[in-house]
């Protein structure tokens, strides 16, 4: 290779090589002298050259400069308890980092709030939210989850129940028609409960009531227990309810009910230390060997007793649905003060027992009910996965990931446009010229901007409720939705929003239940 660039360059391509010949020949040198001074300078040239190449090598230019990390921003939550401890709450917390939530505190500018308190007496500033931001509880939900109130409702599935001493009298007249009837007193810490005789209750004790006794219920290997059902409540004016359909809880007494003693308060009270479903021995096999749900365990166990766990279910839905028809009056009136009706949404446990003829009773709804799964741990994946589709069913789960909740109007578009809306084709496409007619208020002509905003949620509750079930307004089939009419009980808002649903189960099976 030396070679062949040493004849190139004796062969004048270089102008300083040719200049020595040159010279060399003036001075009358030999041929062969020549082309050994040739030889030498081309070498040294070379040489030269990859010097300077190899000096490049070694030093390399500057170093590219490295990116600097940034962390993607996220939208935040926060948990709020009145004495700062949130160790019960951790599958909370659990649930809202895997959604890619960030902690944070009451005084950032946070995107969700859970709060383990009733916080509308506390955190004042909850009237003036952001209509991005969402809490946990409703102003007002006290009026369903009020042990007093909820007990003295007068409705088909409650238990009887007088408030003391205000309807003393009225227990008296109650106790005359029935004399074999027993009550419970309790109050809204919820302690000291026990059956007693109307003559052994104190009926002077302000701030209690009384009620009276489910007698004959329902046992399963001999205990005597409850069915704790996750209820959602996503909105008021109208009213939306759901319930968790995944599972429900099973509480179970620790002794067992027969041979019946009133003084033995652990055959018929429930309280922390119950019975786990997976110790009782007929829902055992279902539950833990055979590794179904609490629910359908029970619903298997009930079949084999020849017994129909559906009635029992459709009566748990129609109690849910009397408690809050019965309430929403009061909560919207509540509602009114605050600023946004659209940014609250409430989880709250109905606690039911069961007599022998399957007749349901509620007796109590928990506000911020028990999450803590550290004295029955298998517990936590119930926890979980209520969390789970409590969160995506109000939207905090997010199928749009931002740094806060905030949607633009192109992300609302992009996941419900106004085409997803429409219901009832044959009427508002050709005959609501004008929007006076009942049926013609949710066309798209018709709809104001509020309802607008509103079937958009429901839309998107629809989309993103996985196992929740909808109870209010009530599920249908399509041949239900083909024949049934709403109901002149309900409210002018209530029945666009049945009107609706029922359309959008006309037009397609899958709206149904």
């Amino acid at each position: 290779m030396c070679f062949n660039k040493i004849l190139h360059a004796s062969s004048g391509s270089s102008p300083s090589v040719q200049h020595n010949f040159d010279a060399l020949t003036m001075r009358g040198l030999s041929r062969t002298t020549k082309v050994l001074i040739a030889v030498g300078v081309a070498c040294s040239i070379l040489i030269l050259l990859n010097m300077l190449e190899l000096r490049n090598i070694r030093e390399p230019g500057p170093a590219p400069q490295k990116l600097k990390a940034t962390k993607a921003k996220q939208p935040k939550f926060v948990v709020y308890t009145k004495d700062g401890r949130t160790g019960h709450l951790k599958h909370v917390f659990n649930v809202m980092r895997r959604l890619g939530y960030e902690e944070s505190t009451v005084e950032d500018n946070w995107d969700v709030l859970w709060s383990h308190p009733y916080p509308f007496t506390i955190l004042p500033a909850l009237k003036h939210l952001k209509p991005h931001q969402k809490v946990n509880h409703f102003p007002g939900s006290g009026f369903i989850t009020n042990k007093a109130n909820l007990a003295t409702m007068d409705i088909p599935h409650v238990p009887k129940a007088f408030r003391l001493p205000k309807d003393r009298e009225l227990l008296f007249d109650y106790v005359k028609r029935n004399p074999k009837k027993v009550f419970v007193q309790k109050s809204n810490h919820h302690r000291g409960i026990k059956i007693s005789n109307v003559k052994e209750l104190d009926l002077s004790a302000n701030g209690t009531f009384v009620q009276e006794y489910v007698d004959r219920p329902l046992l399963v290997d001999g205990y005597k227990f409850d069915i704790g059902v996750y209820t959602i409540l996503t909105s008021v004016d109208p009213l939306r309810v759901y319930i968790y359909g995944g599972d429900v809880l099973f509480r179970f007494c620790p002794e067992k009910y027969h041979p019946f003693d009133p003084k033995v308060v652990d055959k018929y009270v429930i309280g922390d230390d119950y019975l786990p479903t997976w110790k009782v021995p007929s829902l055992k096999k279902y539950f833990t060997d055979g590794g179904f749900s609490m629910k359908d365990s029970f619903d298997a166990y009930m079949r084999e007793i020849g017994k129909e766990p559906e009635k029992v279910w459709k009566s748990v839905e129609a109690a849910i649905q009397e408690v809050y028809l019965q309430t929403e009056l009061s909560i919207v009136n509540l509602l009114s003060q605050y600023k946004t009706k659209q940014t609250y949404f409430e989880m709250v446990r109905f606690d039911f027992v069961i007599d022998e003829d399957l007749n349901v009773f509620i007796m109590e709804a928990n506000m911020s009910p028990n999450l803590s799964s550290q004295h029955f741990p298998p517990n936590s994946i119930l926890y979980e996965q209520v969390l789970f589709n409590l969160l995506s069913l109000v939207g905090v789960g997010q199928q749009v990931h931002k740094e806060s909740l905030i949607r633009t109007k192109e992300e609302m578009i992009m996941q419900v446009n106004s085409k997803q809306l429409g219901v009832y084709p044959e009427i508002c496409g050709t005959r609501c010229d004008t929007c006076m007619a009942p049926e013609c208020q949710i066309c798209q002509g018709c709809l104001t901007e509020e309802m607008h905003r509103t079937l958009q949620a429901a839309y998107l509750e629809h989309v993103n409720r996985h196992e929740c079930r909808r109870v209010f307004p009530p599920p249908m089939t399509q041949k239900e939705a083909a024949k049934h009419f709403v109901s002149d009980s309900y409210s002018p808002e209530n029945q666009l929003m049945y009107r609706w649903f029922k359309g959008k189960c006309l037009l397609d099976k899958a709206w149904c239940e």
